[in-house]
């Protein structure tokens, strides 16, 4: 475990870490864009059903590390040869009627708890940063730390520059500890997968979120909250908000997401005792 160093008499920076795919999210975030990717003439419809299937199998079966290496695969396959700058205009379109309705409303109320306390709120996903930095901004989020391909005269070339994946996910945590000054034996991370064991490992605060099998034989050793999360919901449905409002700023204004993070927390400060 990192722990930054702070000055003294000085309170310590805190963060919480989120994994974004089926903890804030409840789909693989690169894989629900394949639909608006086909309609601007990336992919073709062979693609889209096997994306489909991707998707399919990410939400059926445990993310191990072969079926996400497979993912990554899928992924990296289908984008070499696409233009950079025409899939950031994709995103950005779509990202609301995309990503919006997916959602989980007890993620959204954790992040304004978080909000609310004062900590700074990281997504960090193994899904490329052109849709992770994105998601973040719409969620109000403080820093969003993805994967990265390589790019060559502007359009993705198939190899993978920075994989945010497993023991990555880690060095990437104490770098930005370092930056911002967190500690991380105070912060918080949430994530379903037994892949990102050494993220919630490397902080004082672990949660599993819908977990696999093998994260929740984890938590259950480690004696760790474990939270079921089951209603995604569209944040505008959800709070009178226009879409072009980030959830977090939404929520810090709705007396309600409050109460509950708020009460969320209770919680599990007083299974941690």
């Amino acid at each position: 475990m990192s722990t930054a160093s702070t000055s003294a008499g000085r309170r310590p920076r805190i963060a919480a870490f989120f994994d974004l795919d089926k903890t804030i999210i409840a789909k693989s975030s690169t894989l629900a864009f394949s639909r608006p990717f086909f309609d601007q003439g990336l992919i073709n419809r062979r693609t889209v059903l096997k994306s489909s299937y991707a998707q399919f199998m990410f939400l059926l079966t445990a993310a191990d590390h072969d079926q996400v290496e497979r993912l990554r695969k899928h992924v990296t396959d289908m984008c070499t040869g696409w233009d950079v700058e025409q899939v950031k205009s994709i995103v950005h379109e779509t990202l609301y009627d995309i990503v919006d309705p997916l959602v989980f409303a007890e993620a959204a109320d954790l992040i304004a708890g978080h909000k609310a306390r004062g900590h700074d709120v990281v997504i960090i996903s193994a899904s490329g940063i052109e849709m992770v930095e994105p998601i973040g901004q719409m969620l109000g989020v403080d820093h969003s730390i993805a994967s990265r391909m390589r790019i060559e005269d502007g359009k993705y070339s198939g190899d993978v520059e920075f994989y945010c994946y497993g023991t990555e996910k880690v060095t990437a945590m104490n770098e930005l500890a370092e930056r911002q000054g967190y500690d991380l034996s105070q912060c918080f991370a949430y994530s379903d997968s037994i892949t990102d064991l050494p993220m919630l490992e490397a902080v004082g605060h672990p949660t599993a979120v819908n977990p696999d099998r093998g994260l929740r034989k984890q938590a259950s050793t480690h004696g760790w909250p474990v939270l079921s999360f089951t209603r995604p919901i569209s944040m505008r449905d959800r709070l009178p908000a226009k879409s072009g409002t980030t959830v977090a700023a939404s929520a810090a204004v709705g007396v309600g997401a409050l109460a509950a993070g708020a009460l969320t927390y209770t919680v599990l400060q007083r299974k941690r005792r």
